[in-house]
Parts: structure tokens; C-alpha cells; sequence
């Protein structure tokens, strides 16, 4: 087997991206017949032993992609000593090719839900996370109570955070009764049913942004489900069931990832209530209810759902547990 760059090596075994991979030799932790590694060394994996942290890495280990329905209460990472269960321990092992370790492609914070994949291709990940290509998330947003019209044209203009102005790619708008039975059928526990539910749509992926862009207008987040992942959808997939992603689902994720970079927010949304569809769960302004922010460039304080430190681009690493891209 021809000699291939380090980064390129730890890429194709499944271990992380190129550029995590970079990460990894840079600080480290790899070694290549017991000496550390530096970052652009040629390596034949067939002929060296190479090491992560200490683990062998495997060369030609088969690739797969799971779909995973998230619950509430579980960790993204794939080992975290302060979580009693994470990602990997739903996922059952007759899905999973011998020998094969899987990554989360991204994250969900602990109190979210819904769609989560996972893979041992680094360059499939690395293609549907980077920021570059903007594939959307589809997220299942639930309020305690319905959005004003004020509240509305805020979140549909733009929420200015730390990292810049977080913006829908497509018109926050009400969910109907259908899409809401089908949802509650794949949630456990079942939603309560006086919630309120709208659709939200990101190419971003900034720490917590949905829940911080409903802080920021006073709609604190009841529940928060994803629902889609570029063109892989959470269907009807039971919370805490995992399934193999479909060729033709690969491919285009694949597909959609190398098309044309797009630039996250670049459908932008005319503010105004007009955006939300003309149904009986459309958002009505309520008497007595707060209007929310006077501008759209306050910063969640302290003590609100949207909080939290905040986190630059995904870059997860052999052991899952480094920055990934979250919302």
C-alpha cells in the first residue's frame, strides 16, 4: 500500500477528520511504530503500527453511518466519566461492523433530542459539518405558550449573539396537527399536548444558537428536537432507537455536502408576522404578553435556557469527547 500522510491515514480509519487528525499529531498523541508522529509524516498503515492515545488504529475497518434518535438526558460525546450513558451505549452492536468505532457527526446538547448521526468516515463527517458547505438542521422547537407577533419578526430579522447574527435559513413558522402527532408518536416521554410547536431551520451551528435565539426574545425552549440533517429526516424513528443509513441517503448527504458552498442565512427572511403560514396555530399577538426584547441585540443573561459558554467550530478527536459543532 502506497505511503500516505498521517492526518490523511487517521482520516480514512475512521478516526476524525483531516483536520482534527491534524489536531491530534500536532499534540501528540499519535504514534507511529512507538515514536510520535508530526503532522505531514508519510506513513504505510499496512506496514507500521500506528497509535491514538494508545489504541491501535485499524486499517480497512468497514465503513458505516448510523441514524440515532437522541433522547433528552444523553451525552453526544462517545466517553464522558460524569454521563451514565452516552451516544454509543444505545447504538446495538449488531449495526456496527466488527471492529468498528463510531464518532458523532456534530452534537446535541444534553437537554435536546432527535436526530444525531454517526459514523467512522471522517471525510463523510467532515463534509456535512464544515461550516463551508452550510447543510441545514431542521429542528421541532416547543414553547410553553405561542410567539407574539414582536417575538416573531425578531427571531425571522436575526438575533445577534457573541458570534455574529444568528439567522434562520428559511421563516420560523407554526407546525400543523399532523406534523405534531407524528412527532409526539416517536417521543419518549410524550409531549405535554398544550405545548406549542414551530419549525426552525439552521445552516449555522453555533453552541445552543436555537435555544439562544429564543432566550434572546423571552420564549424560553420547553423541548427541542431535530428533525432533519440536510436530507437524512428523524422520521419515524423512535427516541432512543438507531438505524443504517440507506446508500442513496449517504450519497446525497455526500452530494449535497460537495455541491456549491452556500452561505449560512443566505435565504433571508423578511421580518413581519406575513412569514408565518395562514393556519389556526398560526402566531396571533396575545393580550398582556410581554413584546419581548426592544432589540434583537440583547445577549441572553445569566440564569436563562440560552446560556452556557460558547464554542467555536466542531473538531472532535479520537475519543469524541473535543469541541463539535452543537446548537
Amino acid at each position: 500500500m502506497p505511503e500516505e500522510r498521517i492526518q490523511k491515514v487517521l482520516a480514512t480509519a475512521g478516526v476524525a477528520s483531516r483536520r482534527a487528525a491534524e489536531v491530534l499529531v500536532a499534540t501528540g498523541r499519535v504514534r507511529v511504530d512507538g515514536k510520535v508522529a508530526i503532522v505531514g509524516q508519510k506513513v504505510d498503515p499496512v506496514v507500521s503500527t500506528i497509535e491514538v492515545d494508545g489504541n491501535p488504529v485499524g486499517v480497512g475497518v468497514a465503513r458505516a453511518y448510523v441514524a440515532l434518535h437522541k433522547p433528552a438526558g444523553v451525552t453526544s460525546t462517545t466517553r464522558d466519566r460524569h454521563a451514565e450513558t452516552t451516544v454509543l451505549d444505545l447504538i446495538p452492536t449488531t449495526l456496527v461492523p466488527d471492529g468498528t468505532r463510531l464518532y458523532p457527526v456534530g452534537r446535541l446538547d444534553q437537554d435536546s433530542e432527535g436526530l444525531l448521526l454517526l459514523t467512522n468516515d471522517g471525510e463523510w463527517a467532515e463534509r456535512v459539518l464544515h461550516p463551508r458547505f452550510g447543510v441545514e438542521r431542521e429542528y421541532a422547537v416547543a414553547l410553553g405558550t405561542p410567539l407574539v407577533a414582536e417575538q416573531a419578526r425578531l427571531l425571522n430579522a436575526g438575533i445577534r449573539i457573541e458570534e455574529g447574527i444568528a439567522k434562520l435559513t428559511t421563516p420560523l413558522r407554526a407546525t400543523t396537527s399532523v406534523e405534531n402527532r407524528v412527532l409526539a408518536e416517536t417521543l419518549d416521554p410524550a409531549p405535554d399536548p398544550n405545548l406549542v410547536w414551530y419549525r426552525a431551520t439552521l445552516a449555522q451551528g453555533w453552541k445552543r444558537q436555537i435555544r439562544r435565539m429564543f432566550g434572546a426574545v423571552d420564549a424560553p425552549i420547553v423541548r427541542l428536537v431535530r428533525i432533519r440533517i440536510g436530507t437524512v429526516r428523524l422520521g419515524d424513528l423512535r427516541s432512543g432507537r438507531s438505524r443504517i443509513l440507506k446508500t442513496p441517503e449517504i450519497k446525497a448527504m455526500a452530494g449535497l455536502a460537495s455541491s456549491a458552498p452556500r452561505s449560512p442565512g443566505n435565504s433571508t427572511p423578511q421580518p413581519g408576522p406575513s412569514n408565518l403560514p395562514s393556519r389556526p396555530n398560526v402566531v396571533r399577538p396575545h393580550k398582556g404578553r410581554p413584546q419581548g426584547p426592544r432589540t434583537p441585540a440583547a445577549k441572553p443573561s445569566a440564569g436563562k435556557p440560552s446560556g452556557g459558554r460558547l464554542a467555536g467550530r466542531p473538531m472532535p478527536d479520537a475519543r469524541g469527547n473535543s469541541r463539535q459543532r452543537e446548537t
